[in-house]
């Protein structure tokens, strides 16, 4: 199957995964589940974006009310999904249905690749719930998307992330020059 039948199977998916989000979910390892974003996670969005790990290494939004989060969701992670059948998820514990944290694949018009993405908030951090988000979306690129190479661009101070995409087994492939600012890129496949 070529990647375009993948990508039109997976939007049917994700467009019946949006109608149903409560309870569309998927497993990521044995701990955490994925699922998709809806504007109900406003509050958790409008608190992940403006964490200082957030801020530092990803950028400020400016997003600053849960309206501002609810036109957030809509203009990007959901967009994204919809239009593509993938993007950034919901992560979960399993059996809690509260969000602890973001994990998917993006497509930027600025990388040649689909990339993965991660963000958790601070107090569910050195816990190992990232790096068991991202293999799971990391495995679901490959096996059921068909995604030959997928990369991760981070910036180069952020440690903690260098770190999980080594752990994934994803490649130190340099830096990339993107939109003025120097970042590391890694790859697989």
């Amino acid at each position: 199957m070529k990647q375009e039948e993948f990508l039109a199977l997976f939007q049917q998916s994700a467009a019946a995964a949006q109608a149903d989000a409560t309870t569309k979910s998927f497993p990521a390892g044995d701990r955490l589940a994925l699922r998709p974003l809806t504007l109900d996670d406003a509050a958790f969005i409008l608190e992940l974006v403006n964490e200082p790990g957030w801020l530092q290494y990803i950028g400020d939004r400016d997003i600053h009310s849960e309206e501002e989060a609810r036109r957030y969701l809509r203009s990007g992670p959901m967009a994204m999904v919809e239009r593509l059948g993938f993007g950034l998820l919901a992560v979960e514990r399993t059996g809690e249905g509260v969000p602890i944290g973001i994990c998917g694949l993006l497509r930027r018009e600025t990388l040649a690749d689909v990339d993965i993405g991660f963000a958790f908030l601070a107090r569910y951090g050195g816990q190992g719930y990232a790096a068991e988000a991202a293999t799971a979306v990391l495995r679901w690129g490959q096996q059921t998307l068909g995604l030959r190479r997928i990369v991760a661009i981070v910036a180069p101070g952020n440690e903690r992330s260098l770190r999980l995409l080594a752990k994934i087994g994803m490649q130190d492939e340099g830096t990339i020059e993107l939109e003025g600012e120097t970042l590391r890129l890694f790859g697989v496949g």
